[in-house]
Formats: C-alpha cells, sequence, structure tokens
C-alpha cells in the first residue's frame, strides 16, 4: 500500500479522511523566447492538482544527502536528468519545505523562485523539444514529515538514532526536488552520509561504502524505474540477513536493534511470498528484494520498491500485501491517485489469495464474510455507502474501499470468468504492463479481450456505486 494502515484484515480499523496540499506556480521571471514556453505547474491529477510537472520526463535523479542525525539536519545536492518535452522557457520541481541555496541547468546558473511547493526554474538558454537537460539543485535544512488524518504522519520520520522515509502519496517533495507523481518514474542514485557507525539502507542495491573523517558514505542504486512515493531510506543502526529466493533474487532484510527478534521471522516470509507470488503473477519485476522494519511502532507499513519498510510487526499476510505491491502499484503503476484500487485492491487480494493456497478460507468465503455482514457492522459505509472504490476521493484514499471493496471486485471478477481466465489475466496484466502507468479502463479492457466476455456491467457495479452490488 502507501505509508499503511496497518495491513486492513477482517478486524481493521475504520479510516478517515485526509487533505491534499495545492500551491500555485510562480510568474515568469522574463520573457520567453519565441516558440519557448512554460512547463505546466501541475501534472493534471484532478486529486493533487499542484502534484508533478509538465514539460520534461525525468530519467534519474542523484541524490546526494548529507544527515546529522543528532541536530536532524541535512545538507544535499540533487542532480536531475530529464528530456524536454516541449520548447521550455521554465519548468517547475515540486519541493515542499527545505531551502534552496543555488539552482543549475546544463552547469549555467538558473534563475528560481519558490511558492508553495513549486520550485520554478529558468534556465539561462530555452531548452529545445527532445534535448536532455540535467538540473543541480542545492538545497538543505530539517526535513519535517507531513500529516493526512487517514494515515498519519509520513515523509521523513525523525528516530532516535537517525530516521526512515515513507513518501506515499506525495511526501517525496518534502526531502527532495522532484516531478513527484506516479506518471513520471525514474532511476535513482542515493549517496548517503552520516556519522560513522550509523548505516543506511534503501531501495535496490547496495554501491558500496566508504569511511573517511569520523563519516560514512553509503552508495544505493534503484536501476528499475521507480515511482517518486516509493524512494526510501532507513537510518540507524540495524542487523541485516541476506539470501535469496528460489528464482534467485537476492534478498536483503534489516530490523533494527531492538526488534532482533523479528528478523528471522521477516526474512524467511520473505523469502516465502516472493516464492509464491512470482507462481501467480509472474516474474519479480526488480533485481533484489527484502524488508525493513524500523525501531518505532507506527501504524502502517509501506511498499517502497524493492524493499518494503514495515512499522509495526509484520504477519505473513503483511508480508504477503506489501510484496504483492512490488507487482501491483510499484512495478504497474497508477497514471491516476483517483485509480488507487489498482494497488490497494490486488494487494488485499492476494493475502486472500495466499489463505486459499496455504489452508485458510478462500478467497469466495473471505468475500461472504464481508457481503453478509449486517448493517450494524462498524464498516458497513465504508463498503456499501460511503464512497465509491474506483474514485473514492483524494482525502478518502486509504479507507476500507479500495482494500476491501476493491479485493472483491476482483473475486466477483474471477467468479464470472473463471479460474483459468481470471490466474492469466493476473500475469498478463503484470508482464504487459511491466514499469509502466495504467487505468481502470485498461484493466476492463485486458480483462475483456483474455476472457472474450463484456464486463462492464461488473466493473460499474463494483467500482462506480456506493451501493452493495445485488447483479452483476
Amino acid at each position: 500500500m502507501p505509508p499503511r494502515i496497518r495491513t486492513l484484515r477482517l478486524a481493521a480499523a475504520a479510516l478517515t479522511a485526509g487533505a491534499c496540499v495545492l500551491a500555485a506556480a510562480p510568474p515568469a521571471t522574463a520573457a520567453a523566447p519565441h516558440g519557448f514556453r512554460p512547463g505546466a505547474p501541475g501534472g493534471g491529477d484532478p486529486y493533487f492538482p499542484a502534484e508533478g510537472n509538465g514539460g520534461y520526463d525525468v530519467g534519474h535523479y542523484d541524490l546526494s544527502l548529507d544527515y546529522a542525525p543528532a541536530a536532524d539536519t541535512l545538507a544535499a545536492t540533487a542532480v536531475i536528468s530529464a528530456r524536454a518535452t516541449q520548447d521550455l522557457s521554465r519548468f517547475d520541481l515540486d519541493l515542499k519545505q527545505l531551502t534552496v541555496k543555488s539552482v543549475t541547468v546544463n552547469g549555467r546558473k538558473a534563475k528560481y523562485t519558490r511558492k508553495g511547493q513549486e520550485l520554478a526554474i529558468t534556465p539561462a538558454k530555452g531548452l529545445h523539444r527532445g534535448k536532455k537537460f540535467t538540473v543541480k539543485v542545492v538545497y538543505g535544512g530539517t526535513p519535517k514529515p507531513i500529516e493526512r488524518p487517514d494515515i498519519g504522519k509520513f515523509g521523513w520520520i525523525k528516530t532516535p538514532d537517525g530516521a526512515y522515509v515513507v513518501s506515499e502519496p506525495d511526501g517525496a517533495s518534502t526531502w527532495f526536488p522532484s516531478n513527484d507523481h506516479p506518471q513520471d518514474k525514474a532511476t535513482y542514485t542515493y549517496k548517503v552520509t552520516v556519522p560513522k557507525g550509523t548505516q543506511v539502507l534503501s531501495n535496490g542495491e547496495p554501491g558500496g561504502t566508504t569511511t573517511k573523517g569520523g563519516k560514512s558514505t553509503f552508495v544505493w542504486n534503484e536501476r528499475t524505474p521507480m515511482a517518486s512515493y516509493l524512494a526510501m531510506l532507513a537510518i540507524g543502526k540495524f542487523q541485516v540477513k541476506k539470501g535469496k529466493t528460489a528464482s534467485g533474487v537476492p534478498v536483503i532484510t534489516a530490523v533494527a536493534p531492538n526488534r532482533a527478534d523479528e528478523l528471522t521471522t521477516i526474512h524467511d516470509d520473505t523469502i516465502k511470498a516472493i516464492d509464491w507470488e512470482e507462481k501467480v503473477f509472474g516474474k519479480y519485476p526488480f533485481q533484489s528484494t527484502g524488508g525493513i522494519r524500523v525501531g518505532v511502532d507506527v501504524e502502517f507499513s509501506l511498499e517502497t520498491q524493492s524493499r518494503p519498510i514495515y512499522g509495526f510487526e509484520p504477519d505473513q499476510g503483511v508480508i504477503v500485501h506489501e510484496l504483492a505491491h512490488q507487482w501491483f502499484g510499484d512495478s504497474v503503476s497508477v497514471k491516476r491517485w483517483k485509480d488507487i484500487w489498482l494497488n490497494e485492491g490486488f494487494a488485499t487480494y492476494a493475502e486472500w489469495l495466499w489463505d486459499e493456497q496455504h489452508g485458510g478460507r478462500t478467497a469466495k468465503q473471505t468475500f461472504d464474510l464481508l457481503y453478509n455482514e449486517p448493517t450494524t457492522w462498524p464498516y458497513y459505509a465504508d463498503l456499501w455507502t460511503a464512497r465509491q472504490a474506483g474514485n473514492p476521493g483524494a482525502d478518502e484514499m486509504f479507507t476500507l474501499t479500495a482494500y476491501y471493496r476493491g479485493g472483491m471486485t476482483l473475486q466477483a471478477l474471477r467468479g464470472r470468468i473463471g479460474d483459468k481466465a481470471f490466474f492469466a489475466l493476473l500475469k498478463q496484466w503484470t508482464k504487459l504492463h511491466r514499469n509502466g502507468n495504467v487505468t481502470t479502463k485498461d484493466f476492463i479492457a485486458l480483462a475483456e479481450k483474455v476472457s472474450h466476455k463484456q464486463l462492464d456491467g461488473l466493473f460499474h457495479a463494483w467500482l462506480y456505486t456506493k451501493s452493495k452490488p445485488t447483479t452483476w
């Protein structure tokens, strides 16, 4: 999931709403060259109008971060490699906080202004469509978390010996300048400098560690394109265990010292989950996997790419859920946040499938339990009267609706098209859209193609009405 509400099992608590952050772009600082124009200050997502930006596509983020845990201060440089998708006179990056010290574009000093979360940059020369360019932003300060009522604090979270970062849905721009929307995926290099004796873990694969003058610098590389909200750091002291899955995927699992008794279970359960999920969903989409258990307890975990962060002791279902997101959400990502059920409904259904195939109740039995809950059930409204699973609203993305009603949509689909077509559909979906972005319409189209059935009525009933479907 996103910064996750403790995996939503049948006894999950009701979740409340949050608010999205809006910002306006600053005015142009100079007349644009003929034919050049500013990039859009938002990515066009109605849930988060200020998130993301237009006019360019990021290819790679190279983030150099010097973090002092005792002072809780960050001195950072972001080098962003991008390609212009129009003739650009000016473009924006998302950066909600921290102080910008300098900006260069292609090695030349650039003008910049700040308003809200928008860092508007005017290069010395216009950027031609199709051309690659490099932006260097030197910045720093004390990174602060932000908060939504449905999930609490997220972003850069201070811990007694360091920090950890979980950024879904819009927290990446609290700690590095970015095109902060899932539709602009990029690769990442992290070079994180911390006091000697402190460790750093992140997405992807380790690139080496050097120590000099009382400080250590850890390098991590995520070479598979990744949405900005999945970028992750864990800074502190950890116990680490390494291994491999049955198919040879490297596994790196880490836990804080006060969670040492959880290390072996999380590590082994991760391998079990990946081995099973590869059989059901297809080839694992990244170059390594694992998990990180932080030393402070919070009521969510997050499917940070390749290596989820767990904010509480995860059982096998939680691990299955977060690792299912590596296929559904991380590799196959939404184009717009309103389709969040494509992340959460699929990961929830993965839990139900795990139970079904490992001696527990079947997915149909779980569906029936939820469907037959009485109107006095505390969470009845979340499923049947409060909102649409296929468009829950910006303030209610992480309520039960996207999770449970999303999962029930898949069970209803399975019942309609049969197991053979359903499980073939899951593998085709993850293969066809690997490292891409999708919509609900894309899924419906593929489901109809695979099953040779007309399914508009089923998806409308389950995703775009608030009432309990009686026929589908």
